[in-house]
């Protein structure tokens, strides 16, 4: 390139960026051209769920889908100019009545710029219930200059501003007044906003999933199996829609590329890297399928363990090294360099799963948190694991707890409703979501391989919890294999709740056992 084009192509740049519109506005012109999001995405070679991001304020355009976007909207801007300033209704008085105008979906230009207002642990600040200046639909949260402003993505679509999307919280009874002294109007606590606002997100996801399975129940047909494999392959796309849905009210920003540590980097494609996921392969040595006896056995299966599993520990941003216990706290969370001590429970899976290798070995803080448990006077099981070194981070518990509790929702919808075709659905957003967040080619939003590896050894914890309660009720473990398979003798029903619902056990059945029940004999 020669000189004179560099220097024209910074400037074509500078000229973009300097005139690059706030968030609303991209949607708007986005909509305005009738094109869709996915139709964007692929023009700017990003995901749909990053122009998604971009159209809601989550985060701002990056390189390299960030210039050729600028471009896209600079031409839209040009053939849909925003008119939502012309002459018409008072917008500023219309923040004062109860009702929002007709025009409420035509918001001012003055407000599509404003910004949430968040305090300095970074959570959107809540303030006196008003309509949104954006959409006219009610809101506790507000804009840096003290207006009424939903936080992030959380707007309501234009067309359906001044529609509730949950039944209003009933008022208390109103007292007798006299016309020189009216009553002012109920204003609703913090704990009953908090039950609307999560009321309204709930049924703003519910919608998302219902509309996304009516959709492809359309375009094939009526075919399920057609619609399924439509489903799945929108499955990632339409979960990082949901979990930046959740996200736009989020207490915690979070690293979505930290700079990662050799270990957590694949050597090549083929080669997982160096964290051991504590996989559990475990077979009661005093009992065999090939010594005669009557003994019967149920294999036990764990409903969702993956989104059970969501709840967890997760480090939240750039992995810090350490040496020693140094990074070893219960507010931080990453992956540590332990040598764990002698299993002598041979009737008891070992929580470290079946090793071939003694020695030091890269564990994630799943399996650190339950050594260090089971090491503790409440178990006393086995002796503390030697800690060398560490990468970890400041830490949350719930930072996936708001998508999980709206994909149990959904999931807990559908098995009511023997919804099949959502059923899978569901699985495969939260099975993908998981296994993508890693060095994968089918989710761009994010790379945590630490985030993978915690949550499936979380699954694996929660298994071993369940293997141990079975153990401590007076059931022998026959075995106990990857997330969420358990064999167990006895009766199991006394110690698990049995169903389909997330903390329940249902009885597996496989082409092999078609009743999940089988006979062993004890070996001397």
């Amino acid at each position: 390139m020669s000189q004179e084009n560099s220097v024209e192509a910074l400037l074509e740049e500078a000229r973009l960026n300097a005139s690059i519109p706030p968030p609303a506005e991209r949607q708007r012109l986005r909509e305005a051209a009738n094109l869709s999001r996915a139709q964007v995405a692929a023009a700017v070679g990003v995901g749909r769920t990053t122009v998604a991001n971009w159209e809601t304020g989550h985060s701002d355009p990056t390189p390299p889908g960030r210039l050729p976007y600028l471009k896209l909207l600079k031409g839209l801007a040009e053939i849909y100019p925003d008119t939502a300033a012309a002459p018409g209704p008072d917008p500023v008085a219309a923040l004062f009545t109860d009702e929002p105008s007709p025009a409420a979906t035509q918001v001012p230009a003055a407000f599509t710029a404003a910004q949430t207002l968040r305090g300095p642990d970074g959570r959107a600040i809540e303030g006196d219930p008003g309509p949104c200046i954006r959409c006219g639909v009610e809101t506790t949260y507000q804009s840096t200059d003290g207006r009424p402003l939903h936080s992030g993505a959380m707007c309501q679509p234009a067309g359906t501003a001044g529609a509730p999307a949950t039944e209003p919280v009933p008022s208390a009874p109103a007292a007798p007044v006299t016309p020189s002294s009216p009553t002012p109007a109920r204003v609703p606590s913090r704990p009953e906003r908090r039950a609307r606002s999560a009321a309204r997100a709930q049924a703003d996801v519910s919608s998302l999933v219902a509309r996304a399975v009516q959709e492809e129940a359309e375009r094939a047909g009526g075919d399920e199996e057609e619609a399924l494999k439509a489903l799945i392959k929108r499955a990632i796309d339409d979960v990082m829609h949901l979990f930046n849905e959740t996200r736009a009210t989020g207490r915690y920003d979070y690293t979505a590329y930290p700079a990662l540590p050799d270990i957590l980097k694949k050597p090549s494609k083929k080669e997982p890297d160096q964290i051991w996921e504590a996989r559990p392969k475990f077979h009661h040595p005093g009992y065999s399928l090939r010594a005669p006896g009557d003994i019967k056995v149920t294999a036990l299966d764990v409903n969702a363990a993956y989104l059970s599993a969501l709840k967890c520990w997760l480090p939240i941003g750039k992995l810090e090294h350490s040496t020693g216990t140094d990074g070893v706290d219960p507010k931080r969370s990453g992956v540590h360099l332990i040598t764990p001590a002698e299993w002598a429970h041979p009737h008891l899976p070992d929580p470290i799963g079946d090793r071939d290798e003694p020695g030091a070995l890269w564990v994630t803080n799943a399996t650190l948190r339950l050594l260090q448990r089971l090491s503790g006077p409440k178990y006393g099981l086995t002796d503390a694991p030697v800690i060398h070194e560490s990468w970890t981070s400041g830490a949350t518990e719930n930072f996936l707890d708001a998508l999980r509790k709206l994909l149990s929702a959904a999931r807990d919808e559908a098995i009511s409703n023997q919804d099949m075709l959502t059923l899978e659905y569901v699985k495969a957003m939260y099975s993908k979501f998981i296994s993508t967040m890693g060095e994968s080619i089918h989710n761009r939003e994010m790379v945590r391989p630490d985030w993978m590896h915690i949550i499936h050894s979380q699954a694996y914890a929660n298994l071993w919890g369940k293997a141990y309660k079975a153990s401590a009720a007076g059931l022998d473990v026959v075995a106990m294999m990857g997330t969420d398979e358990l064999h167990v003798t006895g009766d199991w029903r006394q110690v698990f709740p049995e169903g389909r619902g997330v903390s329940q056990m249902k009885v597996k059945h496989s082409d092999a056992k078609a009743s999940g029940e089988y006979t062993v004999g004890t070996v001397g």
